[in-house]
């Protein structure tokens, strides 16, 4: 069990905030180390935390200015509005649509599709005349928001990638690529937060007495890759484009098709 709590620790941390969708790996590589059902699931959905903290861990200055002035500051309480908002559409229809989610696409056919799709749209957005007009997530607007966050509901189809639907999302509605990735960064907290705790609450029953070790370990695997996929992706984007990572889905995407045929 050790060598299943190592690698979906490194396969989590380093591909929840890379555009390649991170459940989709995990289901993936759970597949082919033979681990299988609502145990494998609920280990998939608790190790995420570790990538969350490593999100909290880079920011910690921001978060923390942002608690400490969202009392009294305008801007501060426009940040969380922004960020609320765009964390409602996916968060609503997760909710009513988890069981047909769960049951319906956990599959690696399923994945490898998402994987696809979402290559092509990554291709075509960065194909068209995107006019950049925010340079800092502080200047959103509530609709840039909005935006972001009906985009996010693209990640619900597991291989799609929530960090490819609201970084595309954020490029769509105007904002630069830095930008558009930390707001990605951003909105992770609270849909990962929201999205493990509800998937623990009807999942924790299924894990054993001692998978607390192995989820320890997989969680610090986790945290300690995603933190330093998380530097990496922001120097990256900082001069490059998505395409490179819409290439490397289409042909995982396209193994997977041609293993299960």
């Amino acid at each position: 069990m050790w060598l299943v709590a190592l690698l979906l620790g490194v396969v989590e941390g380093l591909t929840e905030f890379l555009p390649i969708s991170s459940t989709g790996h995990l289901i993936l590589t759970s597949s082919l180390l033979d681990f299988h059902g609502k145990r494998a699931e609920a280990f998939e959905i608790f190790i995420q935390g570790g990538a969350i903290l490593a999100v909290l861990v880079e920011y910690r200055a921001r978060f923390t200015q942002l608690a400490l002035e969202l009392p009294r500051s305008a801007e501060a309480q426009a940040f969380a509005f922004r960020l609320a908002l765009a964390f409602v559409p996916a968060a609503a229809i997760g909710f009513l649509a988890h069981d047909f989610i769960s049951e319906r696409l956990f599959s690696p056919r399923s994945v490898a599709l998402a994987l696809i799709v979402g290559a092509l749209l990554i291709l075509l957005m960065e194909r068209l005349p995107l006019r950049v007009r925010t340079h800092s997530t502080d200047g959103m607007s509530w609709q840039q928001a909005l935006g972001v966050g009906a985009a996010q509901c693209l990640a619900l189809w597991p291989g799609f990638s929530r960090s490819a639907a609201t970084i595309l999302g954020g490029l769509g509605m105007g904002l630069d690529r830095r930008s558009a990735t930390e707001f990605s960064f951003f909105l992770a907290v609270p849909t990962i937060i929201a999205a493990s705790g509800y998937g623990l609450l009807k999942n924790a029953s299924d894990l054993e007495s001692g998978d607390a070790v192995w989820l320890g370990v997989a969680t610090l695997v986790s945290f300690a890759v995603a933190w330093a996929a998380i530097r990496w992706l922001l120097r990256y984007v900082a001069t490059h484009d998505l395409r490179v990572f819409a290439y490397y889905r289409l042909v995982l995407g396209a193994t997977v098709l041609v293993f299960l045929s």
